[in-house]
């Protein structure tokens, strides 16, 4: 077991709210704190906050309190802040969805998390009102933010001017966010994520990892209702009092666009952008010279590709790494450590314990010099979450009696305390940050009449991106191509979902109690 080399980060015991606005000054609520990337439309810190309060007085007004759960079914654009927060300071619990969603795929989350307030936008209004009703919500119980016929607005809601109510709960154990993952395996389950944590994980990834300061203009592009949008742009730029620029969906050229525009000095990506930005022509076209750091998260970077970035940007590049279970930091490469490698996962955050795991259960020892054996990254400390809701077995696989997290992943370590992730335990495919379950997949391969017997793995495409691959035995005599079984399944799963890769083989190997030999699919190649 190894602790973390930086000091021990000092972790208030507040609420998110409290930790993000509490002490600002005059100075600060006059700052612009987001920035819509496509109209230019300003916020300052002085009208969200307002804003955010009135949310909560309205959710209040509605009979909303502590331990309710609301959803958040909304891309990124300015108002996501003071719907998210407002929940937050309202003190219920806020399961954020994936706005890539099927209607099913949203019910099932709204049931498990019992939430029975769901917040969303225009666009996405089929498909939220289509999962309502299947749970029953009423219309005034779906808030569009930009409005829409029946269903009550974010204007109306803040027009009413209900103050935030005055609550009380115990930071270190009332749950924050709702997320939903898959853990290491499995179907989505919903992390519960406290105040503390999320507070937490803030305060570990500022201290010394991520130096952003309020003079930092940040892109927001990676989604909020991801654990790494959420935690690492929304609220870490609040702590920092920076200016957060929004933009609800990729698109390259918007990304250049606003990059160039207006400046920007932080760009948070997943490694399907780094590969743009290292290879697409356009790049050449815009001025990017602000940009101070790009820094990779949600999916392993390579380091070849990193350093193509860095030499095209000419700026630093850097990556960590995390889970929705650890709210999600445990590693980064700091900014003033050029000597680390970038195809590492860097250093432990401040207040963090790390340990690697043979499989006999012992722990590796780390070397006085080199690199050690790889075994199963573990973690322990005040980010790692509460466990999953209703799902005390689930919990238990992932956390063990001492506290310890178990990530699913195979890492070394050096004896300078630099990981890097060399292998996976874990089944969990993670397609350009979106976590993608196998075994959501193979049962709906299962249901064409035409498979006799399916298993996904990850694999990697042309750029070397891990994406979802099929393997396939069909019924005898059955003809069935690779086109039909994509077309089968995007039918039936969010687009992050769908097989990009097929193969036929003759039998899925498993193993003697049936489990699919995930190891020898991966040997094929």
């Amino acid at each position: 077991m190894v602790r973390s080399t930086f000091p021990d980060a000092h972790i208030p015991e507040v609420s998110i709210y409290d930790y993000l606005f509490g002490d600002i000054t005059a100075d600060d609520l006059d700052r612009v704190a987001l920035v819509d990337g496509a109209s230019g439309a300003e916020t300052t810190y002085r009208q969200l906050v307002g804003q955010i309060d009135l949310f909560a007085g309205a959710l209040a007004a509605r009979g909303i309190s502590v331990g309710d759960a609301v959803a958040v079914l909304c891309p990124n654009v300015p108002a996501f802040a003071t719907v998210f927060h407002g929940i937050l300071r309202a003190g219920a619990t806020a399961t954020t969805i994936n706005v890539l969603y099927t209607a099913e795929e949203i019910a099932n989350q709204l049931r498990d998390a019992s939430a029975y307030w769901l917040v969303t936008v225009s666009p996405l209004l089929a498909q939220a009102k289509a999962a309502a009703a299947e749970l029953g919500l009423p219309d005034d119980q779906v808030i569009v933010l930009d409005g829409a016929e029946g269903h009550p607005s974010l204007r109306d809601l803040l027009g009413e001017g209900h103050h935030a109510p005055v609550i009380s709960f115990d930071p270190a154990t009332h749950v924050a966010v709702l997320p939903y993952s898959s853990g290491t395996t499995g179907r989505p389950k919903g992390v519960m994520l406290t105040h503390r944590n999320l507070v937490a994980n803030v305060q570990q990834a500022t201290e010394y990892s991520i130096p952003v300061n309020h003079d930092d203009r940040i892109l927001a592009v990676l989604p909020f209702f991801h654990i790494y949008g959420m935690t690492v742009l929304l609220n870490l730029a609040f702590r920092t009092r920076a200016r957060l620029y929004t933009m609800p969906k990729f698109d390259l050229l918007e990304f250049l666009r606003i990059t160039q525009e207006h400046r920007l000095t932080w760009l948070f990506i997943a490694p399907p952008i780094a590969v743009a930005l290292a290879k697409h022509p356009i790049v050449e076209q815009y001025d990017l010279s602000s940009v101070v750091c790009v820094f990779s998260g949600a999916a392993p970077l390579d380091g070849a590709l990193a350093h193509a970035v860095a030499a095209r940007l000419g700026c630093d590049v850097r990556q960590g790494y995390g889970m929705t279970e650890t709210s999600p930091a445990t590693h980064t490469i700091p900014l003033d450590r050029p000597d680390i490698d970038l195809s590492s996962i860097g250093l432990l955050v401040p207040s963090t314990e790390g340990r690697l795991v043979a499989e006999d259960g012992s722990d590796i020892p780390i070397p006085a010099d080199g690199v050690s054996e790889p075994g199963e990254l573990c973690i322990r400390g005040p980010q790692v979450m509460k466990g999953y809701l209703n799902r005390p077995d689930a919990t238990a696989e992932m956390i063990d009696a001492d506290g310890w997290l178990h990530t699913g992943d195979v890492a070394t370590q050096t004896a300078e305390g630099v990981f890097r992730i060399v292998d996976r335990l874990k089944e969990l495919i993670k397609y350009k940050g979106y976590q993608v379950a196998p075994a959501v997949l193979e049962a709906v391969l299962l249901e064409h009449p035409l498979i006799a017997d399916a298993a996904v793995i990850g694999a990697p495409d042309e750029d070397g991106q891990e994406v979802p691959k099929a393997f396939v035995v069909l019924q005898s005599g059955a003809e069935l191509d690779a086109d039909g079984v994509k077309e089968f399944v995007a039918s039936r799963v969010a687009p992050h979902e769908k097989v990009r890769l097929v193969e036929f083989i003759d039998v899925v190997p498993k193993s003697s109690s049936g489990k699919i030999l995930r190891k020898d699919l991966r040997a094929r190649g």
